[in-house]
């Protein structure tokens, strides 16, 4: 028997279509309708060899948050490439970038 788990998002927008807030829940990790700012969401088609993405933010996202989730998840994806690849080379490079990203965002001291 497969074993499911749910991811549930919710968006909540404006007359215009601007998202006015972001909620999520994973009810296998705990989290129940929790607020969110922002959101990328990636998703690999294998038939088309493309991804596909959903990038969320709510109109009240400061840019200075928004700059900290840039990098945090930069930082995060260098993380899973090394995980899936085991490549080493690429994995510093973009270690390397992540610093440089910081650096010119003035993020860390």
């Amino acid at each position: 028997m497969a074993i499911t788990s749910t991811i549930e998002l919710t968006v909540e927008l404006d007359d215009n279509r601007v998202p006015e807030k972001l909620s999520w829940t994973a009810d296998d990790g705990g989290i129940n309708n929790e607020e969110a700012k922002a959101m990328l969401l990636s998703v690999w088609d294998s038939k088309a060899q493309e991804t596909l993405r959903i990038d969320l933010w709510t109109k009240d996202m400061p840019v200075d948050e928004m700059k900290l989730f840039f990098h945090q998840t930069l930082v995060a994806m260098s993380d899973t490439f090394h995980r899936a690849t085991q490549d080493e080379k690429m994995t510093a490079t973009m270690k390397d970038f992540c610093d440089y990203f910081a650096e010119k965002l003035e993020l860390k001291k």
